[in-house]
């Protein structure tokens, strides 16, 4: 990735996936990286080899906590000029058989977080007129897919909340981008098997459709370059994105079948 004049990051979900790439290569591009996670040990993991790399444990459905974690990285480190959300949960099933409760948490990591984290984060860029917001919403969000009824609703949720904040917050030097993903190989997808399992993911695990993380952020970085507001990374994603908005009934039609399969 090219060099730029940025010189802190803060990588909130830096506990492994693709948060854990992108922590290493903010590193190693010589930017001052704080990593947070309420995975401790996920976050020592990340860190082998940049024992730079500051540390902080929060639970970004505790206001209290994602206050003090952007007062620890400023103080610390100094302004926070790239902000990268990839912190999520992914637990799977069908609505009739969903909690209300288990429905809210998702709702609560997936969306409530990147809110709290924008709220904290967003006024110091605003003062300095630059910085970056770079936050995971997800495919999934406009290609909708039974068993994933909460986690599709929390991403369609920071979809749509981050590119209305994309058209706010043009002419003010924040820049912001909204990667959305399709099916990634990451422990994300360990939620899926080990709740209800859907058949939608046994088959793109089984036919090696999920896609590489490296490969991913490789997208992510290009795209962030290029200034893309939204960022469909891999031919996968923006075969979803356009399917469902030109073709909705033939999507659920193909979708429909792998649930059967």
């Amino acid at each position: 990735m090219k060099k730029t004049n940025e010189n802190v990051a803060l990588v909130i979900g830096a506990g492994s996936g693709m948060g854990r790439i992108h922590a290493r290569r903010e590193a190693s591009r010589g930017l001052r990286v704080a990593i947070a996670d309420r995975n401790l040990e996920g976050l020592r993991q990340t860190q082998e080899g940049h024992p730079e790399m500051r540390l902080i444990e929060c639970d970004v459905t505790n206001a209290s906590d994602v206050a003090s974690m952007i007062r620890e990285v400023e103080e610390s480190l100094g302004p926070i000029d790239r902000m990268i959300y990839t912190a999520g949960i992914m637990p799977t099933a069908l609505i009739q058989d969903a909690s209300p409760e288990e429905v809210s948490r998702v709702m609560r990591v997936n969306y409530d977080g990147v809110v709290q984290v924008i709220a904290n984060v967003l006024p110091s860029m605003l003062k300095r007129g630059r910085g970056k917001l770079i936050v995971y919403g997800s495919v999934a969000g406009y290609a909708l897919t039974p068993h994933l009824a909460a986690y599709c609703a929390s991403k369609a949720a920071v979809n749509a909340y981050l590119e209305i904040l994309s058209e706010e917050l043009k002419g003010t030097g924040v820049d912001v981008h909204l990667i959305c993903p399709p099916m990634v190989n990451t422990p994300l997808i360990d939620q899926a098997r080990n709740t209800s399992n859907p058949k939608s993911i046994q088959q793109a695990a089984r036919e090696n459709l999920l896609a590489d993380p490296e490969a991913v952020v490789d997208a992510v970085e290009k795209g962030i370059e290029r200034g893309k507001a939204l960022v469909l990374p891999l031919a996968m994603a923006k075969a979803l994105y356009h399917g469902r908005r030109l073709a909705p009934r033939l999507m659920w039609k193909v979708i429909r079948r792998s649930e059967e399969m």
